[in-house]
């Protein structure tokens, strides 16, 4: 699939990891209608992330899996789903948990499942769905599209973003019907690839 290919409208577009930089670029392109599971935590491994999904979220945040690792701010614990592999840095507020209690946990866990509902409500209702992942290789992007082949009926594509040592911004032939896959250059992801982004996101809109 060619970037070309991913113009157009979408009834919804979701991040899938692998940090907040999806949806970062996505507000800032007024491309974001709502917070999605994985907008705002850390999932390194897609192929957790595809047994999540697979799983229909099952035992996401059970808290038997949660570790909590340590405080990252003032504000904020680190705690580790170790399921799924899945890290959340902006969820357990400090001043409702501690290294020994997570007092905030019913209200991370409501939050979290509000936002399953409607993301598969919008796998079930949508017109046409965007699926970014950052960081990603060919074997998991194609279970990826596999896994949500069952769950969609309606269409769907994948952006994938590697990170490498490139200069520019490089389309990859993947060779699967509904995944596109880009190279971006990696030595400032956070604050040297914003034209890279209005490139690629330029002709998609939201119905």
């Amino acid at each position: 699939m060619k970037l070309e290919d991913l113009k157009g409208a979408y009834s919804a577009i979701f991040s899938l990891g692998d940090l907040c930089l999806t949806s970062l670029q996505l507000r800032d392109n007024n491309l974001r209608k709502f917070a999605g599971i994985l907008d705002w935590v850390s999932s390194p491994d897609l192929k957790k992330v595809n047994m999540l999904l697979k799983d229909q979220f099952a035992d996401f945040l059970n808290p038997d899996n949660l570790r909590i690792i340590q405080y990252v701010s003032d504000w904020d614990l680190l705690v580790w789903d170790e399921i799924y592999n899945i890290g959340f840095n902006h969820d357990f507020k400090t001043d409702k948990n501690t290294l020994s209690h997570l007092g905030g946990y019913g209200e991370v866990k409501e939050k979290y499942d509000r936002r399953i509902h409607r993301f598969l409500e919008n796998l079930s209702t949508g017109q046409r769905i965007l699926f970014i992942r950052t960081e990603a290789n060919r074997e998991e992007a194609a279970e990826l599209e596999s896994i949500l082949s069952t769950m969609i009926e309606s269409d769907f594509s994948i952006l994938i973003i590697n990170h490498t040592d490139v200069n520019d911004l490089v389309e990859k032939e993947w060779s699967l019907n509904k995944v596109c896959a880009i190279e971006l250059p990696n030595q400032d992801k956070w604050n040297a690839n914003n034209h890279y982004w209005k490139r690629i996101l330029d002709g998609v809109s939201l119905l």
